[in-house]
C-alpha cells in the first residue's frame, strides 16, 4: 500500500508538472495564420533592407580602400574600406551599433596598436557612436518621441554649449588671422568634440534601456567586459614577469623611466616595466597607462553594482569576482591614483548606498573578497610594499592639494580674456593640429580653455546633473533597482566634482560617466514599468482565486464513506 502511495504521490507530481507546463503555453498568445503571415513578412523584408544597405555602403567602401591601398598601403586600404559601412549599418541600426560602441571600447587600444596605431584609427570607436547617435536622433523623429529627456538638465547644458561655441568661433577661429602655428579652428573642434561630445550618451542610455531586462543585461555586459579585461592585464602582468616580454628594465638611462609602445606586450599599447628602479606602468588593454587606471577605477563602481544589486545570485558572485579582480590590477598596474581610489570609491560606496547595513549580503561578499585579496597579497607581499611606498613618496614629494593649488594659479595667471585660450589648446590628443599647453588636473584645464565662464557654466551644468540624477534614484521604489541607481550615481558624484588630472578627457571615464547618468534617469521609467507588470500579476492571480472559488462552489460535495 506504501509503494502505491508512493507511485500515486509520483504520478500526481509529474502531472501537475506536465499541467504547469500546458499552463504556461496557454498563457503565450497564440498567433492567427495572418499574423504569422505579417511577422514573416516584416522579417523578409528587414532582411532585403540589410542586403540593400550593405551592398550601398560596401561598394563606395571596397572603391575607397582600393584608392587608400594605392596611395598608402594595403592595411590603410583596408581601415578606409570599412569605413563608410560601418558608418552606414551604425545610422542603420543606432541600438546595436551602440551595445558595440561600449563593447568596443575597453578593446580600443589593443585593436589600435594591432593594426599599427594610426592617428585615424584612434578615431574608430567614434565611427560607431556619432552615425548610431544621428540614426538614434532621426528615429526619434519619424516615431514623434521626444530625444533630449529629461527637458530639465538642458537649460544648463545650452548655456556650456553655447559659451564654448563662442570659444571656438571667437578664439579659436581668430587665431586663424594670428601667429599661431598649426590649425587652431580644427584643433577647437576636436577640443569641442573631447569636452561635451559624448554628453548626448545621456539621452542615448534613456532610449537602450526601456525595461528591467535591459538594465540587467547592460549591468552584466559591463561586469563582463571589466573581468575580461582584468584578466588580460593580469595576464600581460605575468607574461612580463615571465621574461616572455622584456619590458624596458633591460634599458638604459632615462629610457628606464618611459613608457614605450616598443615594449608593448601582447594587448594595449605603451607600456612601462624596470622592476629593478620600482617603475612599472602597465596599459592593459587599453593605448596607455593612464587610460588603464581610470578604467579600473571606474569599474569599481560597476563591478560593486552587480555584486550587491543584480537579481541573480550567481551575477551578485560574479561581482564580487570582478571586484577582486579591479582590486588586484590595481595594485600591479603601477598607477598610484588607481592604488589610493579604488579601495577609497568601494567604502564610499558601502556607505552611500547603505550597503555595509546589509549585512546578510555584505559579510559574504566581505570575506569572500578579504580571501580572494588576502592570498594575492600573500603570494606578492614585496610587489604590494613597492606600491605603498611608491604612493606615500609621491604624496610626500608633491601633496596632491599643493599639486591642484599650484595648477589653479597657474591656469588663472595665463588665461587670456574671459572666453579663456581656445577649445583643445591644453588637450593632449589635439597635439596633431598645433601646439598645447600641459595641464594636469581637470578644473585648470577648463580655466586655460575656455575662461572661467565657461568652467562654472560647466560647473553648474554637472551639479545640475548630479542633483537630478540623485532625485531620480531616490523616486525608485523598487529595491534593485534602487541599488543600482546608488552604485552608479556614487560614481557620477565622484567624476563631477574630481579636478585631479583629467578623467573626463580620456576613455573610458569620459563614456561611462555620461552614460551611467542616463542610465540613473531611465531608472523612474523602468520602475514604474516593473510597478504596472505586478498591478497585472495580483489582477490576475485575483481573477483566478475568484474563479476557482466559484467552480469550487458550484460543485457538490459528495460524502465518503467511512472505512
Amino acid at each position: 500500500m506504501v509503494k502505491s502511495k508512493s507511485k500515486s504521490k509520483s504520478k500526481k507530481s509529474k502531472t501537475s508538472k506536465k499541467g504547469k507546463k500546458q499552463s504556461k503555453q496557454s498563457e503565450a498568445p497564440l498567433l492567427s495564420l495572418k499574423e504569422q503571415l505579417a511577422q514573416k513578412r516584416k522579417a523578409q523584408k528587414q532582411r532585403q533592407e540589410l542586403i540593400q544597405w550593405l551592398f550601398m555602403t560596401l561598394l563606395p567602401g571596397i572603391f575607397l580602400g582600393a584608392i587608400a591601398s594605392v596611395v598608402a598601403e594595403p592595411k590603410m586600404g583596408v581601415i578606409a574600406g570599412a569605413i563608410i559601412p560601418c558608418f552606414g549599418l551604425s545610422y542603420k541600426y543606432p541600438r546595436k551599433a551602440l551595445w558595440l560602441f561600449l563593447i568596443y571600447m575597453p578593446f580600443s587600444g589593443t585593436v589600435v596598436y594591432m593594426l599599427g596605431g594610426s592617428a585615424l584609427l584612434q578615431l574608430a570607436k567614434d565611427g560607431l557612436y556619432i552615425p548610431a547617435l544621428i540614426g538614434l536622433y532621426q528615429q526619434c523623429r519619424r516615431e514623434k518621441k521626444p530625444f533630449f529627456v529629461p527637458q530639465s538638465i538642458m537649460p544648463t547644458l545650452s548655456i556650456c554649449l553655447v559659451l564654448s561655441l563662442l570659444t571656438l568661433f571667437f578664439v579659436n577661429g581668430l587665431q586663424l588671422t594670428g601667429k599661431e602655428s598649426g590649425q587652431p579652428f580644427l584643433q577647437g573642434v576636436l577640443g569641442l568634440k573631447i569636452f561635451l561630445g559624448y554628453v548626448p550618451l545621456i539621452f542615448c542610455a534613456q532610449h537602450l534601456l526601456k525595461s528591467k531586462k535591459e538594465l540587467l543585461f547592460c549591468s552584466r555586459l559591463h561586469l563582463g567586459l571589466a573581468i575580461t579585461c582584468c584578466i588580460l592585464g593580469l595576464w600581460q602582468y605575468m607574461m612580463l614577469k615571465s621574461g616572455r616580454c622584456a619590458g624596458t628594465d633591460h634599458l638604459s638611462g632615462v629610457e628606464l623611466f618611459k613608457a614605450s609602445l616598443e615594449a608593448r606586450c601582447y594587448i594595449g599599447g605603451a607600456l612601462l616595466y624596470s622592476p629593478s628602479q620600482n617603475m612599472i606602468r602597465l596599459p592593459g588593454t587599453f593605448v596607455s597607462p593612464w587610460h588603464w587606471g581610470w578604467f579600473l577605477i571606474g569599474n569599481s563602481a560597476l563591478t560593486f553594482a552587480a555584486a550587491f544589486s543584480d537579481s541573480s545570485f550567481l551575477w551578485r558572485i560574479g561581482g564580487l569576482v570582478g571586484m577582486a579582480l579591479v582590486f588586484v590590477n590595481a595594485v600591479i598596474c603601477g598607477q598610484r591614483i588607481a592604488l589610493a581610489l579604488v579601495p577609497a570609491i568601494t567604502i564610499l560606496l558601502l556607505i552611500l548606498t547603505g550597503q555595509i547595513a546589509n549585512l546578510k549580503r555584505f559579510i559574504p561578499i566581505g570575506v569572500g573578497l578579504a580571501v580572494i585579496l588576502g592570498i594575492g597579497l600573500a603570494t606578492n607581499p614585496e610587489l604590494v610594499q613597492e606600491r605603498i611606498d611608491s604612493f606615500k613618496g609621491r604624496a610626500e614629494a608633491s601633496p596632491p592639494q599643493a599639486f591642484i593649488q599650484e595648477q589653479f594659479e597657474w591656469a588663472t595667471y595665463n588665461t587670456k580674456g574671459l572666453l579663456g585660450n581656445g577649445l583643445g589648446r591644453a588637450t593632449n590628443s589635439t597635439r596633431t593640429f598645433g601646439d598645447i599647453s600641459l595641464v594636469e588636473t581637470y578644473y585648470p584645464k577648463l580655466i586655460f580653455e575656455v575662461g572661467v565662464i565657461g568652467t562654472l557654466a560647466f560647473l553648474a551644468f554637472v551639479t545640475h546633473l548630479t542633483f537630478t540624477t540623485f532625485q531620480a534614484k531616490q523616486s525608485v521604489r523598487d529595491k534593485n533597482l534602487r541599488s543600482f541607481g546608488s552604485s552608479y550615481w556614487v560614481f557620477v558624484l565622484i567624476i563631477s566634482y574630481n579636478t585631479y588630472w583629467y578623467p573626463l578627457d580620456t576613455d573610458p571615464v569620459a563614456v561611462y560617466y555620461w552614460f551611467f547618468a542616463g542610465v540613473i534617469l531611465a531608472l523612474p521609467k523602468i520602475d514604474r514599468q516593473e510597478l504596472r507588470k505586478q498591478k497585472l500579476v495580483e489582477q490576475q492571480d485575483e481573477s483566478d482565486v475568484q474563479k476557482n472559488g466559484k467552480k469550487k462552489v458550484s460543485k457538490p460535495r459528495i460524502a465518503t464513506p467511512a472505512v
